[in-house]
C-alpha cells in the first residue's frame, strides 16, 4: 500500500458515517449530487429495473457509474452538475460520478483504480480515479470513497449504455470516402490551456455571424461542460462531445477506439436534417499527447479533416507546432490562441512563420472567419 493509499483509507475511516437510512437504491441515487459526466444517466436510471450497488469483488472499468462519498475536500471543491452548475461539495456528500483516467499536464495524471477502495475526484466534471502525479502548483485531489458501482438487471451501468450516440467501430464499417461532404476543420494546440477552445468558439461565432450553419464538437479530453456550453453560446447550432458517446475521458482508451470516435463524431455532426455548412472539432491536449499525434498520422482521419487551425501559447510553441504539423503533411491554415494575447509574442510568431497569425478575437469577426474557410466552402 502506498502512502497516498494509506492516507485515503485513514481519511475514509476517520470520517463519521451518517446514520443508515431506510431508502431504496433508486432514491439514494436520485438524492446524490450528479456530475456532468453522468448527465445522461439520470433518465436511464428512471427507466432501469433491478437497481442495486456492486460493493465488493469488482474491478472498475472506464465509464462505469459509481456512487461515492466525499471524504476530504481538495483541489476540486465543486462538482459540475448535468446542467453545468458548480455544486459546492461537503464532506459526507454522496455523488454520482464515472470511473476514468485523466491526462492533464496542468493538473493530474490519474488512472482507474484496480478495486473499489478510496480514490479521488480527478476532475470537476465527475471523474473517479486514482491520482498518481500532479502539477506542483495545485492542491491535493479531493478524496472520495466509492460506495458501489451502479448496476441494473443487465449489469453495471455505464456511460456508454446511457449515451445518446454510439461509436461506429472499425473503419471498415465506414465508406471508403467520408460519409459526408461537409468541410471539417480540426482545432489543435501546443498543450492544455493554449487557447484551443477559445479559438474554436470565436471561429464558430464569426462563421455563424457570416450566416453559416456551424456544428462543433470536442473529440478528446476529460469530460466537462465548459467547452460544450462555450461552443453553444458562440453560435454553433449543434454541439457534441465525447461524453455524448459514453466516454468520461479518452485518456488510455485504445487508439483505434479514439479514432473511431473522432470519425463517428464528424459523421454525426455533418449529418442529420439540419446539415451544417462547416464542422469544427477540437482535439484536446497537445501535439505530443499520444492519441493526438497518432490521429494526425492516420489516413482515415486525415481523409475526413480538411483543414487544421493551430493554437499556441507562445511564439516558439507556434513555430515548433507548425514545423511538426508540416512534417506530418498537415501544415495549419492559421495560428491563433494564447500567443495572440501579447502583441509582442504575436509579432514574434509572425516574423517566424509564413502562415497567418490571427488574433483570437478577430476570428469572431464574420469577414475574418469566412475568409479562413471560403475556399473549403466553394469546394464542398
Amino acid at each position: 500500500m502506498t502512502v497516498l493509499d494509506h492516507d485515503l483509507t485513514a481519511a475514509a475511516q476517520a470520517l463519521p458515517r451518517p446514520a443508515a437510512a431506510a431508502v431504496s437504491t433508486r432514491v439514494r441515487l436520485e438524492r446524490a449530487k450528479h456530475a456532468f459526466s453522468t448527465r445522461t444517466v439520470g433518465a436511464f436510471l428512471r427507466r432501469a429495473t433491478g437497481l442495486d450497488l456492486i460493493t465488493e469483488d469488482h474491478v472498475p472499468s472506464a465509464g462505469e457509474v459509481v456512487l461515492a462519498r466525499v471524504i476530504e475536500i481538495g483541489q476540486h471543491k465543486r462538482l459540475e452538475s448535468p446542467v453545468s452548475r458548480r455544486q459546492i461539495l461537503f464532506p459526507g456528500d454522496e455523488i454520482l460520478v464515472a470511473y476514468g483516467s485523466r491526462y492533464a499536464a496542468d493538473q493530474f495524471l490519474a488512472v482507474i483504480p484496480g478495486d473499489l477502495g478510496p480514490c479521488h475526484l480527478a476532475a470537476a466534471g465527475g471523474l473517479a480515479s486514482r491520482v498518481i502525479d500532479q502539477h506542483a502548483d495545485i492542491d491535493l485531489p479531493t478524496e472520495i470513497e466509492p460506495i458501489g458501482v451502479v448496476r441494473d438487471a443487465h449489469g453495471p451501468v455505464t456511460l456508454e449504455r446511457a449515451a445518446a450516440h454510439h461509436v461506429v467501430r472499425g473503419v471498415t464499417a465506414r465508406p471508403q470516402r467520408p460519409a459526408h461532404d461537409v468541410p471539417v476543420i480540426a482545432v489543435l494546440g501546443t498543450s492544455m490551456n493554449s487557447g484551443k477552445s477559445t479559438v474554436l468558439a470565436h471561429l464558430a461565432h464569426g462563421l455563424a455571424a457570416a450566416g453559416l450553419r456551424v456544428a462543433a464538437g470536442k473529440a478528446t479530453g476529460t469530460g466537462a461542460g465548459n467547452d460544450y456550453n462555450l461552443f453553444t453560446d458562440a453560435g454553433a447550432h449543434r454541439v457534441l462531445d465525447f461524453t455524448d458517446f459514453g466516454y468520461p475521458s479518452t485518456f488510455q482508451v485504445e487508439y483505434e477506439e479514439v479514432r473511431d470516435l473522432v470519425l463517428s463524431m464528424a459523421d454525426e455532426l455533418a449529418g442529420g436534417a439540419e446539415r451544417p455548412d462547416v464542422v469544427l472539432i477540437e482535439i484536446a491536449d497537445g501535439l505530443y499527447q499520444g492519441e493526438t499525434s497518432r490521429l494526425l498520422q492516420d489516413p482515415h482521419v486525415t481523409q475526413v479533416v480538411n483543414r487544421i487551425v493551430f493554437a499556441a501559447g507562445d511564439a516558439l510553441g507556434a513555430a515548433g507546432g507548425v514545423q511538426a504539423l508540416t512534417g506530418l503533411g498537415h501544415g495549419p491554415a492559421l495560428v491563433s490562441g494564447v500567443v495572440t494575447a501579447s502583441p509582442l509574442a504575436a509579432a514574434e510568431a509572425r516574423r517566424a512563420l509564413e502562415v497567418p497569425v490571427i488574433d483570437t478575437f478577430d476570428l469572431g469577426l464574420p469577414e475574418v472567419a469566412r475568409g479562413a474557410v471560403e475556399d473549403l466552402l466553394q469546394e464542398a
